[in-house]
């Protein structure tokens, strides 16, 4: 079989080289096509990234919730979630909030950002997680990725520190803008764990606070253990689009019950109990999550292990069907985890990155609707004068990769 990324032969003529360069095209987009309608089928209508399923069960949930008229931040539901939240991820305390921009920025002023910190991030992120840093006063510096994982690579960032930061004072200090960088924040890539114990090890040498963004990866592990408990606070999204949702929602995960009271506190616009009296003791947010959304994701909370079994059933069947395309490659964890394949993922050989645009564009005309990987950080005008390390694995990522269809209702 002919590589449908191959070379073609020297050809004479620009019409010549332009049939060659479609036929190539062609072969490589009905492939891919070919592989996702393998799995998926031809349903009748579009086939969305991801989409939530719901049953009877969150409709019974909401409607007692209304019949309560419990419907804001006080309620049964937003306890019950984050005592169901707590048990399944394997932490002490969960704390619900509106969403998980709010709890990753949380999580980074309770970890100790301050203004003008500098704190590591991916550039293969959401942009989120660089906001959320912002959102502190702080500076996101930009990190790269490992083919492993598509998350952040520790093994190279530790390379990278021992050339430009120094422990001193109690803290790791950037040598080139005198900065002090205060924290990590491993993003778990399409629900794909990093590689913790690593980041771990680099961390305490360097005297890093480790925060993780976990938002993705609700029901994946790491080496048995449920990510978002490893960091010393961790940030969940519970969006329309996740594994499980609340509409829209997020969490903070922590094993200190002092920063969840903290996180309790500030959340709830830093309000001190009391039966009728208005007194805050600091400036808080009113980022509570509201008891009808908690009722949704108690609901959805209960059928999370069989979204997770029915997601990674889905992987299973994408990886079988692709395994035959050349030119691209589907992307399975990594040894160490075992992940919720939030969304499932593709990757074009570098020889045929220069088609990912056409093949979107094909897949969209086709109704399925596949996406990019996010665009770098580093590259938005509000950070691209933002410090950064050689970022090249990231780049090629970005390239390279497609997501496919994931929802659970796929399978």
């Amino acid at each position: 079989m002919v590589h449908p990324c191959g070379e073609p032969e020297p050809l004479q003529g620009r019409s010549l080289q332009h049939m060659t360069d479609v036929r190539v095209n062609t072969v490589l987009s009905d492939a891919v096509l070919s592989a996702i309608r393998t799995v998926i089928g031809t349903p009748d209508g579009p086939v969305p990234l991801h989409e939530p399923v719901f049953g009877p069960e969150e409709e019974e949930y909401v409607v007692r919730c209304i019949r309560t008229t419990l419907v804001s931040s006080i309620g049964p539901y937003v306890e019950q979630f984050e005592r169901l939240l707590a048990e399944y991820t394997g932490v002490r305390r969960a704390v619900a909030v509106v969403n998980g921009t709010a709890a990753l920025h949380l999580a980074l002023r309770l970890a100790g950002v301050q203004p003008g910190d500098e704190v590591l991030v991916p550039a293969l992120t959401f942009v989120a997680t660089a906001n959320a840093v912002n959102y502190c006063g702080a500076i996101p510096h930009f990190v790269d990725s490992d083919m492993r994982t598509l998350g952040l690579d520790p093994l190279k960032l530790g390379d990278y520190l021992a050339e430009i930061a120094e422990v001193r004072d109690g803290g790791c200090f950037n040598r080139r803008t005198g900065r002090r960088i205060k924290a990590v924040v491993p993003v778990h890539t399409f629900g794909h764990p990093v590689d913790l114990d690593a980041l771990l090890d680099l961390s305490a040498r360097y005297r890093l606070e480790l925060v993780e963004d976990a938002a993705e990866s609700l029901g994946s592990l790491y080496k048995g253990r449920h990510t978002g408990s490893f960091g010393r606070l961790a940030a969940l999204s519970f969006n329309g689009n996740k594994i499980v949702t609340t509409g829209g929602g997020g969490a903070i995960l922590t094993n200190d019950d002092r920063l969840a009271n903290q996180a309790k506190h500030l959340t709830t616009t830093a309000k001190v109990p009391h039966r009728w009296a208005y007194f805050h003791d600091s400036v808080g947010y009113n980022y509570r999550m509201p008891n009808l959304n908690a009722a949704l994701g108690c609901a959805q909370l209960e059928k999370l292990p069989e979204f997770v079994e029915r997601k990674r059933k889905l992987a299973m069947r994408y990886r079988d069907a692709f395994a035959p395309v050349a030119g691209v490659s589907f992307f399975t964890e990594p040894e160490f985890a075992r992940a919720n394949y939030w969304l499932n993922a593709i990757l074009l050989e570098d020889r045929c990155a220069d088609q990912r645009d056409r093949l979107l564009e094909v897949c969209h005309e086709q109704g399925i609707f596949v996406r990019p990987a996010w665009t770098l950080l580093h590259r938005l005008p509000m950070y691209n004068e933002s410090p950064k390390m050689d970022l090249s694995v990231a780049e090629r990522i970005e390239r390279r990769l497609i997501n496919l269809p994931s929802g659970v209702g796929l399978t």
